[in-house]
């Protein structure tokens, strides 16, 4: 018989490593998130790059959000083909193949939207869609570099001119202005973070009113993440966030950010060897927990965490109860994006019994 887990089981019968949400932790971080940014009026587009699921993006929208982010081309085939098409697409889309699929996604769902931050990159998406018969313009925001200094174009002229090359283009609709300050987000001193957030938002307000003043009709200034959605929304200008991981969270937000938002999130693992009296071996490596951001944590305080290859990991303790051979302990990755891609399924609980099953629907959706 194959396995398959079921809604109503228990956590226990779980076979590992398995992906489980707290939901009572998620639908916290959720009220939390909803109830400090709506009352300001400010639209919460979440970034759906992190959950890379319809269904989350629904629970979201359903929670006060409006639309979602996507990071790749690929991520907003899948999502929309599942129904949820109010997309926008954060990264910039070049090269020929890209921007065919590109076509036909906007052929099919007339609601998602672009970044270019290039003349060459908008002027071949204005060219494939007069070639595609499609009359419909597709929605464009400028991508500006607000100090992250990875995508966009620069403020000042370069911005002015871009703003106004894609104005030109006839299937372009120039709508907005993105900005994301990626590089403040995990910025460990909240009065750092703060600050320079304000300051990256003064260069996105400002660039978006010299597009106004030069006739563009701006509408949206979109912008944030996790660590800075509460300092973007009280800048005037700005009309929308895209906060991602608050949802989950993970250690490395968690240690800058703080405790506002719970790690309702962690990998079930199993102790599958004893190496020594204080140390341990669990069936989870670096297949399931990535380690950009750190190495993982265990949920439960006093173990240590190492990495002993793909599909190993190693905890060890100096205080605290023994660990033996058979038992379950849950980790906490310290980067959710990329952890949640390694992994098919959510596994949703309350209180130790499966609610829902949600696919990881756009998992190595990386084009």
């Amino acid at each position: 018989m194959a396995y398959s887990p079921k809604v109503g089981d228990s956590v226990s019968d779980l076979d590992t490593p398995s992906m489980i949400v707290d939901l009572d932790l998620m639908e916290s971080n959720i009220s939390k998130l909803m109830g400090q940014l709506l009352p300001t009026g400010i639209n919460i587009r979440p970034h759906l790059k992190t959950t890379k699921s319809a269904i989350l993006a629904r629970k979201l929208n359903d929670a006060g959000a409006k639309g979602g982010c996507v990071a790749k081309l690929s991520e907003a085939e899948v999502i929309c083909d599942l129904g949820f098409t109010d997309l926008l697409i954060t990264c910039e889309i070049i090269g020929s193949t890209k921007v065919a699929r590109l076509v036909e996604l906007f052929r099919k769902y007339k609601s998602i939207r672009i970044v270019v931050d290039s003349e060459f990159g908008a002027s071949a998406i204005d060219e494939a869609l007069a070639k595609s018969g499609i009359e419909e313009p597709i929605l464009t925001l400028i991508d500006l570099d607000v100090g992250l200094h990875r995508t966009g174009v620069q403020p000042g002229e370069p911005a002015l001119q871009l703003a106004k090359h894609v104005a030109g283009l006839k299937h372009l609709k120039l709508i907005g202005v993105q900005g994301y300050e990626g590089h403040l987000q995990h910025l460990h001193d909240r009065d750092e973070r703060k600050n320079s957030c304000l300051e990256s938002m003064a260069t996105l307000t400002q660039t978006a009113e010299a597009f106004r003043k030069d006739g563009h009709n701006i509408e949206v200034v979109t912008t944030g993440g996790t660590g800075t959605a509460e300092f973007c929304v009280t800048v005037p200008g700005v009309t929308e966030v895209q906060p991602g991981s608050f949802l989950f969270m993970d250690t490395d937000y968690r240690n800058a950010v703080g405790s506002f938002y719970s790690n309702s999130l962690s990998i079930l693992a199993t102790v599958i060897s004893k190496q020594a009296p204080k140390c341990i071996t669990i069936d989870t490596g670096l297949k399931s927990l990535t380690t950009d951001s750190g190495f993982a944590e265990c949920k439960t305080l006093g173990y240590t965490y190492g990495v002993l290859g793909d599909e190993h990991g190693s905890l060890s303790w100096t205080d605290g109860p023994d660990l033996k051979v058979g038992d379950r302990i849950e980790m906490i990755p310290s980067h959710i994006d990329p952890t949640i891609n390694l992994h098919d399924f959510y596994y949703a609980h309350r209180k130790g019994v499966i609610e829902e099953i949600w696919p990881v629907d756009a998992r190595g959706k990386v084009q």
